[in-house]
């Protein structure tokens, strides 16, 4: 096999495979990428078994074949080069790789042992606008347990149903919920859960324009985004009925800046208790004043707010309200509260909703 293109095109498909490549493999293949170059293109493809990803460059190929290189070894080889034309010629299991004056020779497996891309039965399709599921990742991603006993929050819990497109995340502390409409046959409705790392790698791949099409089967879900597919494993389980938790009422609404808020949390957090992280928030007509403090000191800071409901104190975690406010950008969130032991909820618009457990005070 015989292959040349541009340093900066090779580097940016092996940096789209790369993340999937295992530390620990169980296999050493596990640590290669699949490189095969035939009909104008080179195909790249990394697996850990969980997942799987692939994708294609176009390049010159004066000699069809098919070699996996070690994942990582090869990102980097590739990193340092300068620009320029990068030509890889493969003898048996070894790949020469040179460029302008510089030459490595990569040891490599046959590309025969390598896994092939997992077959999909019975398959449901949804074309899902990019912008949508890239927004909808953004505001729930953050909430996603690690919880080795309770699996099925290790994921966001994805729903296809009446007309919409719903993600969901908890880890039991805290919910994010995202929901936007989407047309699809009724037909087709149907509930799946996408593990974290999957979440991770899609969402690295997600942009704002185009479509990807998203297509589901019993225990494996691919994303294809034309000239690269993601396919993962499901985490099989029952998970608990979210709507249960998100409350039905509230007795103030608080509407807020949201890049107020941020940075106002960031700097009174600053001298808020290491281990619990509380900052608490007092609210009344006018003004919301936010409070923390530890061994070291405590710090305060009142913000002009268009308040005029009854005075309210209640405390959050710092780090779970300024999760969704990279998300909210400079837009504005409504903080509806019931009292200072009942669950708080931040909405943005009618697209997201996150409940978040208060403090003890």
């Amino acid at each position: 096999m015989k292959f040349s293109l541009a340093k900066q095109v090779l580097l940016d498909g092996l940096n789209k495979v790369a993340g999937v490549v295992s530390t620990r493999p169980s296999m050493p293949i596990l640590s290669n990428v699949l490189l095969e170059a035939a009909d104008g293109e080179l195909k790249l493809m990394t697996t850990n078994m969980e997942l799987t990803i692939s994708t294609q460059v176009p390049c010159l190929v004066e000699k069809t074949g098919a070699i996996t290189l070690p994942a990582k070894k090869l990102q980097s080889i590739i990193r340092e080069l300068r620009d320029g034309e990068v030509t890889v010629d493969v003898s048996g299991t070894v790949a020469t790789i040179t460029c302008n004056r510089a030459r490595f020779r990569l040891n490599g497996l046959s590309a025969d042992e390598f896994p092939g891309m997992p077959v999909f039965k019975e398959v449901r399709e949804f074309k899902v606008p990019q912008g949508m599921l890239n927004k909808g990742f953004s505001y729930t991603e953050f909430a996603i347990a690690n919880d080795g006993l309770r699996y099925v929050l290790n994921g966001i819990y994805t729903t296809f149903r009446d007309g919409k497109l719903t993600l969901v995340a908890t880890d039991g502390r805290r919910l994010a919920l995202f929901e936007n409409e989407l047309e699809f046959p009724e037909s087709l409705n149907v509930s799946i859960d996408i593990p974290s790392r999957a979440v991770a790698e899609v969402h690295r791949l997600l942009g704002d324009a185009g479509d990807v099409l998203v297509r589901i089967t019993n225990n494996q879900a691919a994303f294809d985004f034309g000239d690269t597919v993601l396919v993962t494993k499901l985490i099989d389980g029952n998970y608990p009925n979210y709507r249960q938790v998100i409350p039905s009422r509230y007795n103030e609404r608080v509407v807020l800046p949201a890049g107020e808020l941020n940075e106002t949390v960031r700097r009174v957090s600053l001298l808020s208790a290491e281990k619990a992280n509380t900052v608490s928030f007092h609210f009344v007509p006018g003004t919301m004043k936010v409070q923390a403090g530890a061994n070291m000191g405590e710090a305060s800071e009142e913000v002009p707010i268009d308040y005029s409901g009854r005075e309210l104190s209640i405390a959050f975690n710092a780090d779970f309200v300024l999760a969704p406010l990279k998300a909210v950008g400079d837009g504005e969130i409504a903080l509806d509260l019931i009292d200072a032991s009942s669950p708080g909820v931040m909405r943005v618009s009618d697209e997201f909703l996150y409940v978040l457990m208060p403090m003890h005070l």
